[in-house]
């Protein structure tokens, strides 16, 4: 099973940008479909955005179209996701998640196999 590890969050200030990265490690990383969600205090965990294996497909919550992007380097083993113009409302620990064989709407629902630790993200209005 693979493990993930993400790092880049941090405190900014609202209309910033941070870019969280995924590591993962521990199996072939081109296996798996990766994701990012989130979950802000007393909120349920919410889907953020998705990519296929390749990289050529990619999903997005209406939430945070236009101003996110997730992309991913598998020669690092390595999933990104790129966050623009932020706002308060994206205030929360952002979890990156694998899956190797699930569908986009499953996944979209939070149904991955792995998943990192999180980390926060705070901005401030």
């Amino acid at each position: 099973q693979v493990q993930l590890v993400e790092s880049g969050g941090g405190l900014v200030q609202a209309g910033g940008s941070l870019r969280l990265s995924c590591a993962a490690s521990g199996s072939t990383f081109t296996n798996y479909a990766m994701g990012w969600f989130r979950q802000a205090p007393g909120k349920e965990r919410e889907f953020v955005a998705l990519i296929g294996r390749s990289g050529g497909s990619t999903y997005y919550a209406d939430s945070v179209k236009g101003r996110f992007t997730i992309s991913r380097n598998n020669a690092k083993n390595t999933v990104y996701l790129q966050m623009n113009s932020l706002n308060a409302e994206d205030t929360a620990v952002y979890y990156c998640a694998a899956d190797p064989t699930g569908t986009i709407a499953t996944m979209i629902r939070g149904g991955f196999a792995s998943w990192g630790q999180g980390t926060q993200v705070t901005v401030s209005s």
